[in-house]
């Protein structure tokens, strides 16, 4: 975790640039001092769910009760419903303009598609329904530990509110939780923390280094949701044995169809019921069955002298 100062998109896009994004991370802003002895909300909301490329991004915002009128004076709004411009720019006011910079803090978790897929195809799966509330928490965790004063928090649902809500207000009893759909379009500090999520995920899209090697076709991926005809077109080029690079997120139907669609090459794996049939096997064999020659020993007919005295080999000393 980091608390750099990203007062910019160059700066945005220049920290996010030097991770690895093969894993994920968590950056947080620097925290006002207002924030720590003021009573603050706190805003919940992520960017990137359904995309079969780059991460699900995770944000909080937030600042003091008596400040939220600060927000309205970003234009802090839903930002599904903003252009990339109008993102930006309410980011970067709210990372220079004096007036929010003294009174406003915000995090990300960058979570990588890489860790969507193996958290949601191994064996103990985890829903990306999990992967989301966890990321959530988190956030709200670190803001408490960095001594953010959050008295109240603003989320935008994952599944039944109702439910999320509970689960929430179990862990955070002293908080009053609001749990809620579209959230950011109620909601200004989860406005905020949409945008902050959503700028965060596209600027990420725009500086991933391909550790692969691969090229990038000219047009470029697309916006990385699976009806985009340009993502559909770079979901083609894959190399047959090792799939995709890591920008995709192989737990997607969209990309195993793709696989198939493509003619991967095909890699079959024991069931685990054989695997475990094996091991009962092995389990139930000596040791000393596994030391014995190709060439089995011949057997010597015991002489009558032998038996005449009933004289037997020596097993025990």
């Amino acid at each position: 975790m980091k608390s750099d100062n990203i007062d910019s998109l160059e700066s945005l896009k220049d920290y996010i640039g030097s991770q690895d994004n093969s894993k994920s991370f968590v950056y947080f802003s620097k925290i006002p001092d207002i924030c720590k002895t003021e009573k603050c909300m706190l805003g919940v909301d992520e960017a990137g769910r359904g995309p079969v490329l780059g991460p699900m991004v995770y944000g909080i915002s937030f600042c003091p009760v008596d400040k939220k009128s600060i927000l309205k004076d970003l234009g802090c709004a839903d930002s599904k419903q903003l252009t990339e411009d109008q993102r930006d720019e309410i980011f970067v006011n709210s990372n220079n303009k004096d007036y929010a910079t003294e009174s406003i803090g915000w995090a990300v978790d960058v979570i990588s598609p890489n860790e969507i897929s193996t958290s949601m195809l191994r064996r103990t799966k985890r829903s990306l329904n999990e992967v989301s509330m966890e990321s959530a928490i988190s956030l709200i965790k670190k803001a408490l530990e960095l001594e953010v004063n959050v008295t109240e928090v603003y989320v935008d649902t994952v599944g039944p509110p109702e439910k999320y809500q509970a689960k929430l207000q179990a862990i955070f009893p002293d908080i009053k939780i609001t749990v809620a759909k579209k959230a950011d379009s109620i909601y200004p500090i989860v406005s905020l923390a949409s945008i902050c999520a959503k700028v965060s995920r596209d600027h990420a899209l725009k500086v991933w280094t391909f550790r692969e090697g691969i090229e990038v076709p000219s047009d470029g991926f697309g916006s990385g949701y699976p009806g985009d005809p340009v993502t559909k077109r770079f979901l083609k080029n894959f190399e047959p044995l090792f799939g995709y690079p890591r920008i995709v997120r192989f737990s997607w139907s969209t990309a195993s169809n793709a696989l198939d669609e493509n003619r991967a090459y095909t890699v079959e794996f024991e069931e685990e019921e054989e695997l475990n049939e094996k091991k009962v096997k092995l389990a139930s064999k000596k040791m000393t069955s596994f030391f014995k020659t190709e060439v089995p020993v011949k057997k010597f007919k015991r002489h009558n002298f032998f038996k005449e005295r009933c004289l037997e080999d020596v097993i025990d000393f």
